[in-house]
C-alpha cells in the first residue's frame, strides 16, 4: 500500500490543523480532559480518513486486449443503452462506477491503445448519481482505441464533494491497460461506454475494484484473412506454357498455339476493317488461264 502522490497537499494540511487544534485546546483548557480526548479522537479520524482515501494499492494487473478492466473501485450504478453525442455519436452500453469517501480513487486506463480524444469541460458539482452529473458536472473525457481499432470512451465525472479532477494523459499518448490515468478528489463516478454487442460481466449495485475487476468483454472488430487454399475465381485462364522469344529477348513468354489457320478478318466488326482489306476482299481473283499445248517437233 501506498500514499498518493496527489494527497501529499491534503495530508500536510490535514497535519497542521490537527497540530494547531490540540495546542488551542491544550493552551485554554488544560483541565478538560474529556475535551481534550474528544478532540484527540476527531483529529485521529480526521487523520485516518485522509490516509486511506489518497491511498493507491499496488497489485498485479492481468492484461488482455478483449477484456475491459474496471477504471476505480466503488459500486456499479448504472447498466443502460444510450446515445453518446459528445465523440462517438452512436449508440453505446453505458456503465457507470460510482466512488464513495472510503473508496479508492486512482482511476486506471480499462483498455490498452493510443489516447484518440481529450476534452475537459467545466460545470456544475450535483451528486454523482444523479443522471444529469454525465452532462453537467465537472468531468473529463477520454477517447481509446486499440490496436484492433476498438474504441471505448470513458468520463471521469466530479461529485458534490470532488472539487479537483486530475489527468495525466492527453490527445495522442499511448496508454497501457492497468496504469493511472487520473484520480478525483471525496467522492465522484466514472462512466464508460462500449460498443453494443459487448459481453457485461457485471451487475448492478455490484462492487468493484479498479484495475482488478473485468467489467467486459469486447467483441473484435479485426477481419479473418482469406484461407490460402480457398479456390480463387479469375476472368481468364492463363496458359502456364513458356518459352524465350529470341537471343535478344531472353525472358520467358506466352506462346499460344493454333490447331487451325485463322481467318485475320473473323470477328472484326465491317466497319473497323481497313478500306485496303475491304477492296481486296470483295474483288475476286481472275480465273487463271489453262496452258497452251506445245505442238510436236517435225522430224
Amino acid at each position: 500500500m501506498r500514499f498518493h502522490k496527489e494527497g501529499y497537499t491534503s495530508l500536510a494540511l490535514c497535519i497542521l490543523f490537527i497540530f494547531v487544534l490540540n495546542a488551542l485546546i491544550q493552551f485554554y483548557f488544560p483541565e478538560a480532559h474529556v475535551v481534550k480526548w474528544i478532540v484527540y479522537i476527531l483529529s485521529f479520524a480526521l487523520f485516518v480518513t485522509i490516509v486511506q482515501f489518497f491511498r493507491s494499492p499496488v497489485f498485479d494487473i492481468d492484461i488482455d486486449e478483449n477484456h475491459v478492466l474496471c477504471p476505480a473501485d466503488g459500486k456499479v450504478v448504472v447498466i443502460e443503452e444510450t446515445d453518446e453525442p459528445e465523440f462517438l455519436k452512436d449508440r453505446r452500453i453505458q456503465l457507470s462506477v460510482f466512488m464513495s469517501p472510503v473508496n479508492v480513487h486512482v482511476n486506471r486506463n480499462p483498455i490498452s491503445g493510443f489516447v484518440k480524444y481529450f476534452k475537459y469541460h467545466p460545470g456544475k458539482y450535483l451528486v454523482a448519481w444523479h443522471p444529469k452529473s454525465s452532462t453537467e458536472n465537472e468531468r473529463t473525457t477520454v477517447v481509446t482505441e486499440n490496436s484492433q481499432g476498438v474504441q471505448v470512451l470513458f468520463r471521469q465525472i466530479a461529485g458534490a464533494l470532488a472539487r479537483r479532477i486530475v489527468w495525466y494523459v492527453k490527445e495522442g499518448d499511448t496508454v497501457k491497460q492497468g496504469d493511472q490515468f487520473g484520480f478525483i478528489k471525496f467522492g465522484s463516478r466514472v462512466d464508460v461506454f462500449l460498443p453494443l454487442g459487448t459481453k457485461i460481466n457485471v451487475q448492478l449495485d455490484q462492487v468493484v475494484k479498479g484495475g482488478r475487476t473485468v467489467l467486459a468483454e469486447l467483441t473484435s472488430v479485426s477481419k479473418p484473412l482469406p484461407d490460402a487454399t480457398s479456390d480463387v475465381i479469375t476472368d481468364t485462364a492463363i496458359p502456364d506454357h513458356t518459352e524465350p522469344l529470341t537471343e535478344q529477348h531472353p525472358e520467358a513468354a506466352l506462346v499460344i498455339e493454333h490447331d487451325k489457320e485463322v481467318n485475320p478478318t473473323a470477328g472484326i466488326e465491317p466497319e473497323v476493317i481497313a478500306p485496303a482489306q475491304q477492296k481486296a476482299a470483295a474483288k475476286p481473283r481472275a480465273p487463271r488461264k489453262p496452258a497452251a499445248k506445245k505442238s510436236p517437233e517435225k522430224k
